[in-house]
């Protein structure tokens, strides 16, 4: 699990190609995109996500592909977020949202449950869900 911690905090103009990280061990873009559309099947069709849906804009192709686009640099792939939007910032780019303990509880069900059905190996299961529990905290802002 520490080989996650140590490739996301890793700078993406340090990635070395030749090197395996999180991006590659998981899958690569193919999983990483069936994450993200599979964390919005998740939202849309839990009744106890509803409110969380519910601040999220339509159509939701948008909001999953920045999803995608984010998993994929956080991950250690090409940082296509970053590319696009610049710096991810994402307390801030929440800010304007009420994310109190419901939403992020909300949210890492879906992830939880996008990542189970997602992500082949166990012991990837469990570091990139601890990875993602700690930044879904740290966007809490009530």
């Amino acid at each position: 699990m520490k080989w996650l911690t140590k490739l996301i905090s890793k700078k993406q103009e340090q990635r070395d190609p030749q090197q395996s990280n999180a991006y590659d061990r998981i899958g690569g873009e193919k999983v990483i995109a069936a994450l993200a559309k599979q964390f919005y099947v998740q939202m849309q069709s839990n009744p106890e996500t509803q409110a969380l849906l519910a601040m999220h804009r339509s159509p939701i192709a948008e909001s999953e592909q920045k999803l995608f686009e984010f998993l994929s640099g956080w991950l250690g792939g090409p940082p296509l977020f970053e590319q696009k939007y610049g710096h991810p910032a994402l307390r801030a780019r929440h800010m304007s949202f009420a994310i109190d303990s419901d939403m992020r509880d909300q949210w890492l069900l879906c992830m939880k449950r996008a990542i189970e059905l997602e992500i082949k190996q166990p012991q990837h299961k469990e570091a990139i869900y601890q990875a993602i529990s700690t930044l879904a905290d740290h966007m809490r802002n009530r």
